[in-house]
């Protein structure tokens, strides 16, 4: 059993090498091609390796299908959950991003990545005040990050916070001089 084992191992590690050359080359259907006769449904690896691909190949439905199994799989792996958002964001699944992004979250609190892109979504859809929340997290953790300084700013003043708003647009200026979103923010605040 063990000698049956290795061989497989040894099999699934030699599909990997040549998924790996194939991808090297943007040939997306060979590398696929790689690993699907090794493919189990039940494989993390294989799962996220076969999402990655259909995304690179620009297959998003087929894509999101396979990472969401790489998430139910391994559901507090946060590679699989970010993996697993770039599908989704591209066919608009915009809740389903914020579940991915939130369950991130459960697992990471102090995500910044995660906690940016929740921030933008809700900002989005002119929650300011959810958003301000997610924003002000980044900024704690990062306080001379220009991104987070900045939709907080906006945030700020979205939601009429006018004194916290002109605080954060002239740290992003500060960070990022002459920018003519935070300059044009800065001037409504006046």
């Amino acid at each position: 059993m063990a000698k049956a084992n290795a061989q497989i191992s040894a099999n699934m590690q030699k599909a990997f090498q040549n998924s790996y050359a194939h991808e090297t080359k943007k040939q997306y259907t060979e590398a696929i091609s790689d690993i699907m006769p090794f493919y189990n449904e039940n494989s993390y690896e294989g799962s996220l390796r076969i999402g990655w691909l259909y995304y690179l190949a620009k297959n998003y439905t087929s894509s999101q299908t396979y990472y969401a199994r790489a998430v139910n799989i391994r559901p507090n792996a946060i590679e699989a959950k970010f993996g697993y958002i770039q599908p989704l964001s591209l066919l608009g699944s915009w809740d389903k991003v914020l579940v991915q992004y939130q369950g991130i979250l459960k697992i990471d609190p102090q995500n910044t990545q995660a906690n940016y892109w929740t921030g933008v979504i809700l900002y989005n859809r002119k929650q300011y005040a959810n958003a301000i929340k997610y924003f002000n997290k980044v900024t704690l953790l990062y306080p001379f990050d220009y991104d987070g300084n900045h939709m907080l700013a906006w945030a700020y003043l979205l939601s009429g916070n006018k004194t916290e708003a002109k605080n954060y647009f002239e740290r992003a200026l500060l960070i990022k001089p002459g920018d003519s979103s935070s300059s044009d923010g800065l001037s409504r605040v006046k």
